[in-house]
């Protein structure tokens, strides 16, 4: 599957467990949407990403990709320690300056 050079950096910090390098994929002034939170700036998806990677140990395997202009969308299944796992979700993107500046996670 042919996804955005920042999507691959992405799952690749997600598989590795690696908040820093997960942050570092987003803008500095990014949103992320998950669980009906909203996490702003890269200290807070920060926070965020390393929170559930400790409580869920959670591995994205990308399903399909779709992307339209400035946005994308990834379905992927989503496993580890959390109740219904394993779970087909969409990961709708917005991108600005070859990074992530929206992330909102969907069933």
């Amino acid at each position: 599957m042919n996804l955005p050079k920042v999507i691959s950096e992405l799952i690749a910090a997600q598989g590795n467990f690696d908040s820093a390098a997960y942050a570092k994929c987003f803008s500095e002034t990014a949103r992320v949407f998950d669980e009906g939170k909203t996490h702003v700036g890269r200290s807070e998806i920060y926070a965020w990403n390393s929170t559930t990677n400790a409580k869920y140990n959670t591995v994205v395997e990308p399903l399909a990709y779709k992307e339209s202009g400035e946005y994308g969308i990834l379905t992927a299944q989503s496993s580890g320690t959390f109740p219904g796992s394993p779970i087909v979700l969409k990961h709708n993107f917005e991108f600005e300056d070859g990074l992530i500046k929206s992330l909102r996670i969907t069933l």
